[in-house]
């Protein structure tokens, strides 16, 4: 009886995991086992339709091999990195101010997120309008028509920007929670010490931001890199694949091509690279976080 008393598993335990079962039964079902399933139908060949055909690592050769997939990842790479640092910068400038607590920070709070918060879909097909060559809102203005989301020069640049316009107001309040969590006093005896202000955000501000730094980057990084319906309501991928993102390749090759083998490779690519960066940003944030303010 003693025994069988010592291996029972405490009242406290049973409890957390009945608490947990909930989440990690939505882990399971909605992430690790699709994760599985797009492993397993890359080793086949199957076009909806049809019966799947087992052909190896055919898809993998073909896929890593395919220079319309290489472009892009190349394009995908380029629109990350000019939408994560943006919309980083001017997140944690909008943040810095509505920091100040001024008349009417309440009213920009809601105003900044609002575009997050509204369907990708119905966001694009407002840039859409405001971008149209003959009757947009920009065209109307310039008294010309303006092919900008045909033109190669000027269609990432201008999806790239409707995504940081969306994203910005979130990346705002996660940095203004960050701010607000900072002690005031720490502030107040680093001016005792004679620090300007672009010391005490360099010294003071940046460093205690870090963990919302890590959290912006890796959420920011990891969206980014999946956006698909943006760039197919503006764009659809072109002109001349210059929009065309890994997302875009996926849902082209597995519904365009009826080719689900071939996109199953990319997903896997797509989320081998993300998991590869997540760790990267984790391994370097790691010995450069405080979690202790006080």
């Amino acid at each position: 009886m003693a025994s069988a008393a010592r291996t029972r598993p405490p009242r406290s335990s049973v409890l957390a995991y009945g608490l947990l079962a909930p989440s990690l039964f939505g882990v399971v079902t909605f992430l690790l086992l699709p994760i599985l399933v797009v492993i397993w139908l890359s080793l086949y060949r199957w076009d909806l339709l049809g019966p799947l055909r087992f052909v190896g690592l055919d898809n993998w050769r073909s896929v890593l091999t395919d220079a319309q997939f290489g472009n892009s990842l190349i394009v995908t790479v380029i629109f990350v990195a000019i939408v994560v640092p943006t919309q980083t910068v001017l997140g944690l400038g909008a943040a810095s101010m509505l920091a100040q607590l001024l008349p009417g920070t309440g009213f920009f709070r809601t105003v900044f997120v609002l575009p997050w918060i509204c369907a990708p879909l119905a966001i694009a097909v407002l840039w859409r309008w405001i971008l149209a060559p003959t009757d947009g809102a920009i065209a109307t203005l310039l008294g010309h028509n303006v092919e900008w989301l045909s033109d190669p020069s000027f269609a990432l640049p201008l999806v790239s920007a409707a995504v940081v316009w969306m994203n910005v107001g979130y990346n705002s309040l996660s940095f203004l929670a960050g701010l607000l969590a900072i002690p005031n006093g720490i502030y107040a005896a680093a001016r005792t010490d004679g620090a300007n202000a672009w010391q005490r955000f360099w010294r003071i501000t940046l460093p205690m931001l870090r963990p919302t730094m890590f959290f912006v980057l890796v959420t920011g990084i990891v969206s980014t890199a999946q956006v698909f319906d943006t760039v197919y309501a503006l764009t659809d991928g072109g002109p001349a694949g210059r929009t065309d993102l890994v997302a875009h390749r996926i849902y082209a090759e597995a519904f365009g091509s009826a080719a689900i083998g071939r996109a199953s490779v990319m997903a896997v690519v797509l989320f081998v690279i993300l998991v590869g960066i997540t760790i990267v940003q984790h391994l370097y944030f790691r010995r450069r976080i405080t979690y202790d303010l006080v």
